[in-house]
């Protein structure tokens, strides 16, 4: 496992269009399907990492209190799953099955539009004004415990990181407070 951290925001930078099919629910989402009135966070993610094992309860928590705020939400697992087999477009169903998932979970097989967004690890979490201008790249918060070399689960209950700055972000359209940058797991290129 090679840990990454992602690069400085690059404000102001437009939001790179898609068609994606959802393992949540099968159908094709589009950027603009998925854009909220108020915003979009996209987080590259996939089903292995231990750093997104480690955060998708919270990450599915302030998910459903930023779509509340008029922000759209929607995750993209980039892997190949060709070498990594638990990445494939089943066992993504799976995760977002049991993880109950009310957001588009997509796939981009081709790995375009991680290069397109610029994302280098899962997670890697980007946050869109209503204008579709890159706002935020940061991390969810904090990250978890880690004990015996293992990550745990994070079971925090107060507004992470993420949430505080879409919340900035579809009240005032940017956000330029302090970010620090995600860490994760390598996406794994084709």
């Amino acid at each position: 496992m090679v840990t990454l951290r992602t690069p400085d925001t690059e404000f102001g930078k437009k939001a790179a269009d898609f068609k994606l099919r959802s393992a949540h629910d099968g159908k094709q989402y589009s950027l603009l399907d998925c854009h909220g009135k108020k915003g979009l966070v996209v987080v590259f993610i996939c089903n292995h990492c231990p750093y997104v094992k480690a955060i998708v309860n919270r990450k599915i928590r302030e998910a459903k209190k930023i779509l509340a705020i008029g922000v759209g939400f929607i995750a993209i697992n980039p892997n190949d799953a060709i070498i990594y087999p638990d990445d494939s477009f089943d066992k993504m169903q799976e995760f977002a099955n049991n993880h109950k998932f009310d957001f588009p979970y997509l796939h981009d097989e081709t790995q375009e539009v991680a290069r397109k967004y610029g994302a280098v690890c899962t997670p890697d979490f980007f946050g869109f004004n209503k204008d579709l201008d890159l706002q935020y790249r940061g991390r969810l918060d904090q990250p978890p415990a880690v004990k015996n070399r293992k990550i745990l689960e994070d079971t925090r209950q107060d507004d992470s990181e993420l949430f505080k700055a879409m919340q900035i972000i579809s009240e005032t359209n940017k956000h330029e407070q302090r970010q620090i940058s995600s860490i994760g797991c390598s996406i794994k290129w084709i």
